[in-house]
C-alpha cells in the first residue's frame, strides 16, 4: 500500500522554510545564501531558491558582500525594512504618542498630539498616526497595523473600548470609526497589558512564561501573563486590580458613579503622596516622593515599609490565586521604588500568604506601553507577511 501524501505539503514546507529564514535574518543580521542554508539545514540549491523567492517578493534585499576565500565575494542579504510598517500608539489623559517602526523593529518616526480641549479622538489618532508614518518616510498604505494602548477595558469579543475612566470621549464605536478613517487594521489593547508585553520582550520578565505585572502610577493596574500569553478575562476586566476590595479603604457600591475603588484609594498616586507627606517627604508627584524616601536612607524606611504593606495587599491577593513565580512592579511609582520597594513587597507578601513569588522592579526605563504596542503590532504583521511568501 502506497503512503498517502498530504496535499500541499511541498508548499507548506516552503512556507515554513521561508519563515525560518526570515526570522534568522531578523535575529542575526545580513547573511549569505550559504550561511542561511547552514542555519536552516537546507541544501545550497534550496537555500538559493528560497532567497530568490523572498527577493522577488520584496522581503529581502542585497545589502553588501562578504569578502574572503577564493572566487567572487558572496552576496549578503537582509530583511528589507520598508517591506512593511507598523504604528504603536500610547493614549494618555493629556496626550497621544505614536511611533512608527519598520518590519525589522527599528523605530523610524514618532509624533505627539494633545488630547486636551478636543472632542475628536478619531482626529487626534489620525493625525498622530499620519505624522508618525510621515516622519518615518513611510506611505500610509505601507502601514499594516496600528495598535493603541489605552487605559480601561477592551472587550475581547468586539475589540472595542468599553470603559476608560479618565478618557470620557473614548467609547464603544471608536474602533470602527478609526478603521474607517485610517483604512488600516486597528487594534485596541489595555495599556498595562502592553507594558507586560514589553517587559517580557526586553525587561525584567524575559524568558518567563508566567508572571504578573503590577502597575503603580496615577492608577493601579495588573497584567497577567500565563504560558507566554496575556490573560484578558471574559469581559476584558482581568487585571483591574484597583477595584479589589481590601482592608483599610471603604468599598464603593456603585463604580459607575466614578467613586474611587478600594485598592486604588489605598495604593494609587494620591495615596502614595499622602503617605509620603505623613513621613516627611512631601512632593507634587508620587514617584518623586518615593525617590526622596530612598535617597534619605534609613530615614525613608518607614515610608517605604508602609507603601509596601499597602501594595502587598493587592499583590498577595493576586498571587494566592495565580501563584506566579514572578511579580514585576512597574509604572512611575514601581520604577522609582526600584529594588528597595520590590524587596519590601516580596517580604510582606511572603509574610501574609503561603506563596513566595519573586518581586522585582521593572527592567524598562522608558515608554513601556508604546514599546508593547509596537511589539504587538510587529508580531501580528510578521505573521501575515512572513506567512504568505509562497502565494
Amino acid at each position: 500500500m502506497s503512503a498517502t501524501r498530504l496535499p500541499g505539503t511541498p508548499r507548506l514546507l516552503r512556507a515554513l522554510n521561508d519563515r525560518a529564514a526570515l526570522e534568522l535574518l531578523l535575529e542575526r543580521g545580513p547573511l549569505t545564501r550559504a550561511r542561511l542554508g547552514e542555519l536552516t539545514g537546507l541544501s545550497k540549491v534550496t537555500a538559493s531558491q528560497l532567497v530568490e523567492r523572498l527577493e522577488e517578493r520584496g522581503l529581502v534585499a542585497r545589502v553588501g558582500e562578504q569578502a574572503g576565500g577564493r572566487g567572487p565575494n558572496a552576496q549578503l542579504y537582509a530583511v528589507r525594512p520598508g517591506s512593511a510598517y507598523v504604528v504603536g500608539v500610547d493614549v494618555g489623559a493629556e496626550r497621544v504618542v505614536a511611533a512608527c517602526a519598520d518590519i525589522t523593529g527599528t523605530v523610524a518616526g514618532r509624533a505627539e498630539q494633545s488630547t486636551k480641549d478636543t472632542d475628536d479622538p478619531v482626529g487626534v489618532v489620525h493625525n498622530a498616526v499620519v505624522q508618525a508614518a510621515s516622519s518615518a518616510g513611510a506611505e500610509l498604505s505601507s502601514v499594516r497595523r496600528v495598535v493603541l494602548g489605552t487605559p480601561g477595558l477592551v472587550d475581547p469579543g468586539s475589540g472595542d473600548i468599553t470603559f476608560a475612566f479618565n478618557l470620557p470621549r473614548w467609547h464603544s464605536g471608536l474602533l470602527a470609526a478609526l478603521r474607517e478613517d485610517l483604512r488600516i487594521p486597528v487594534v485596541f489593547e489595555n495599556d498595562v497589558n502592553l507594558a507586560a508585553v514589553a517587559e517580557a520582550q526586553s525587561g525584567a520578565a524575559q524568558d518567563t512564561a508566567d508572571f504578573v505585572l503590577v502597575w503603580v502610577d496615577a492608577g493601579v493596574g495588573l497584567a497577567i501573563m500565563l504560558g507566554g500569553r496575556l490573560h484578558h478575562g471574559s469581559s476584558g476586566a482581568a487585571g483591574e486590580i484597583g477595584y479589589l476590595p481590601v482592608p483599610g479603604a471603604p468599598i464603593p457600591r456603585d463604580v459607575s458613579k466614578r467613586a474611587k475603588p478600594a485598592f486604588q484609594q489605598l495604593a494609587g498616586a494620591d495615596a502614595v503622596r499622602a503617605v509620603a507627606a505623613e513621613h516627611g517627604f512631601p512632593a507634587d508627584h508620587a514617584a518623586d516622593a518615593v525617590r526622596a524616601a530612598i535617597a534619605a536612607g534609613t530615614a525613608g524606611g518607614p515610608m517605604l515599609d508602609e507603601l509596601a504593606r499597602r501594595l502587598a495587599l493587592g499583590v498577595a491577593s493576586t498571587c494566592v490565586v495565580l501563584d506566579p513565580p514572578l511579580v514585576v512592579l512597574a509604572g512611575e511609582v514601581g520604577r522609582a521604588g526600584g529594588a528597595a520597594l520590590a524587596e519590601r513587597v516580596q517580604h510582606e507578601v511572603a509574610a501574609i500568604t503561603l506563596v513566595r513569588p519573586r518581586v522585582v522592579s521593572t527592567g524598562l526605563t522608558e515608554e513601556p506601553i508604546l514599546r508593547g504596542a509596537l511589539r504587538t503590532a510587529l508580531d501580528a504583521v510578521r505573521d501575515e507577511v512572513f506567512g504568505s511568501t509562497v502565494g
